[in-house]
C-alpha cells in the first residue's frame, strides 16, 4: 500500500498575482516559492503555459523556467505544460535543449494539446494553421531529440542527442490512450478537471507499452490544495481560489481576489456545486488534515507522484501554504 510519505511530490505554479498585484511580483514570488519547494523537499517544479488570462503571468513558460532554474540548485524544472498546438516543434526541441544544456539533469517537458487560452487568442497565437495532430507534432519533437543521423537536414542545436524526460499531460480518456501507447510517464490535470480522472489512469495503465524512456507506468496526479495552521484559517484563504474558478465558471476571470468569510453570500447553490464539481480533489485544512486528505487521494489512485496547485491572496500565505503541505505528509498514518 502507497503511503503519503513516501510519495514525492511536486509544485505547480501559474506564476499568479492577486487582485492589486503586479507581473513583476508574480516573478519574485514564483523565485521565492521555488527555492523553499526544494528546501522543502519537494521534487519538481513545474510552469503551466497560459494565455490572456488576467492575474496569470507564466505565457512565456520557457523563459520563465530558465529563471526558476537560474535561482535554484537541485529541484527540477518542467513545463506543465507546453501546449505543442501552439509552437513549432523544432524551436520547442531547441529552447529545452538549451534549458538541458545550461541545467543538465533538471528539465523535465511536459507536453499538452489545449490551447491554454480563450479561441480569439488561440487565433492570435496562429494555433492550427499547419492542420497537424498532436501525435505528429509530438513525433517530430521527439525525432528533434534523437542523436543526429548522417545527412539529416534540419537539426535542434542544441537539442539533439539530449536526454530529457518527456510527459503527456491530459484531462481526458485520448491522453491516456496516448501516453501509453507512447511509453511516456503520465500528468493528469485532475486540479481542475477530475471527472475523468480514475478511468484515465485505469486506460494509461492497461494499455502501457514500455519505452526505451519508461520500463513501467508513472502516473503523476495533480491536486488543488491550501494549507494552513488550523482547518479554519485555511478554509478562509481557500476561498479565494473557489472565487477564482467562480469566476471561470462566470466567464469573468479576474486576478485572485481576497478570501471572504462567507462563500454563500458570493455564489448561489448551483455555481457551488459547479466549482465543487471542478474542484472534487481541493484538500483543504491543517496539517493534520492535509496528511489525511492527500493520503486518501494515493489510496484512490495509486499515484507515483502527486502535483499541487496552490495559492492564496499573499505571498506569505502561499508560501506558507506548500511549506505545510510538504510536512504535513509525515504525520500520516498519526493523522
Amino acid at each position: 500500500m502507497k503511503k503519503i510519505a513516501d510519495t514525492p511530490l511536486s509544485v505547480l505554479d501559474l506564476a499568479t498575482y492577486p487582485q492589486g498585484g503586479t507581473i513583476a511580483q508574480a516573478f519574485q514570488t514564483s523565485r521565492e516559492l521555488a527555492q523553499g519547494a526544494e528546501r522543502w523537499g519537494y521534487n519538481r517544479y513545474w510552469v503551466a503555459e497560459h494565455h490572456n488570462l488576467e492575474g496569470v503571468a507564466s505565457a512565456a513558460t520557457v523563459v520563465l523556467m530558465g529563471y526558476i532554474a537560474d535561482h535554484t540548485r537541485t529541484i527540477r524544472i518542467g513545463s506543465g505544460g507546453i501546449m505543442l498546438p501552439n509552437h513549432a516543434p523544432l524551436v520547442v526541441a531547441e529552447q529545452i535543449g538549451t534549458l538541458e544544456s545550461l541545467h543538465a539533469g533538471r528539465i523535465d517537458l511536459g507536453l499538452g494539446r489545449a490551447p491554454g487560452t480563450d479561441p480569439l487568442t488561440m487565433r492570435a497565437l496562429r494555433r492550427g494553421l499547419h492542420g497537424e495532430e498532436f501525435d505528429v507534432q509530438v513525433a517530430e519533437l521527439l525525432s528533434y531529440f534523437e542523436p543526429e543521423r548522417p545527412g539529416q537536414a534540419v537539426r535542434a542545436i542544441p537539442g539533439a542527442g539530449i536526454d530529457v524526460p518527456v510527459w503527456i499531460l491530459g484531462s481526458s480518456l485520448w491522453s491516456a490512450h496516448f501516453a501509453a501507447a507512447i511509453g511516456r510517464p503520465y500528468a493528469f490535470a485532475s486540479h481542475f478537471a477530475p471527472g475523468d480522472l480514475l478511468e484515465a489512469l485505469e486506460i494509461y495503465r492497461a494499455e502501457f507499452k514500455p519505452s526505451k524512456q519508461l520500463a513501467a507506468p508513472y502516473v503523476m496526479v495533480g491536486v488543488p490544495a491550501l494549507a494552513a495552521e488550523t482547518d479554519e484559517r485555511a478554509e478562509f484563504l481557500a476561498t479565494s481560489m473557489y472565487q477564482r474558478f467562480l469566476g471561470i465558471i462566470r466567464n469573468n476571470r479576474t486576478a485572485l481576489p481576497p478570501p471572504v468569510e462567507n462563500m454563500d453570500s458570493v455564489w448561489s447553490p448551483g455555481e457551488r456545486l459547479a466549482v465543487a464539481e471542478r474542484m472534487a480533489l481541493m484538500v483543504v485544512g491543517g496539517p493534520e488534515r492535509v496528511a489525511a486528505n492527500l493520503q486518501q487521494i494515493i489510496d484512490a489512485t495509486q499515484a507515483d507522484e502527486l502535483i499541487i496547485a496552490s495559492d492564496a491572496y499573499t505571498r506569505e500565505d502561499r508560501l506558507r501554504s506548500y511549506e505545510i503541505i510538504a510536512k504535513s505528509r509525515h504525520l500520516y498514518p498519526a493523522a
